[in-house]
């Protein structure tokens, strides 16, 4: 399974979004400058999260995107379902698709929907506030070890 590019730009995106907090108003223009993104995908994916509801957006002097809620209120899921559409792993969980050959006699479909489940549930379960979190990279490795596996 591999995210778009365009999914990755958005996850890079709201991350950086997010970083400025939830009533911060942004432009396409800085959060491209920020992320490298370039600027006309920076403006169709503003566009689209704001579709989806996870920006909100202001016209005129002062203007710009916004987080429609607190980062820990988004999740991984919401962003990559805005660019993407619903989490469907094979054509098997999508109830509106039939062009499967093997739909009729295939003994893995009926657990296709389980396998669906727990990867968005996984997907749902990281929060925008923990992706926008920049690790801090001067601390050594040995701080963050489980006590059993420290070495000294």
């Amino acid at each position: 399974m591999r995210l778009s590019s365009l999914a990755d730009y958005a996850v890079v995106m709201m991350s950086a979004a997010a970083r400025h907090g939830c009533g911060a108003r942004l432009s396409a223009a800085v959060l491209a400058e920020e992320t490298h993104v370039p600027l006309p995908t920076a403006q169709k994916l503003m566009q689209r999260l704001a579709g989806a509801g996870l920006l909100v957006s202001a016209r005129g002097t002062g203007g710009g995107f916004s987080l429609s809620r607190p980062a820990a209120a988004i999740s991984l899921a919401d962003i990559i379902e805005a660019v993407e559409g619903p989490i469907a792993l094979t054509t098997c969980v999508d109830e509106t698709r039939d062009d499967c050959a093997l739909d009729h006699h295939c003994a893995v479909k009926p657990h296709w929907g389980v396998v669906n489940s727990a990867v968005r549930g996984a997907l749902a379960g990281v929060t925008l506030n923990q992706l926008a979190a920049i690790p801090d990279k001067a601390r050594p490795a040995f701080v963050n070890a489980p006590m059993t596996e420290m070495v000294i």
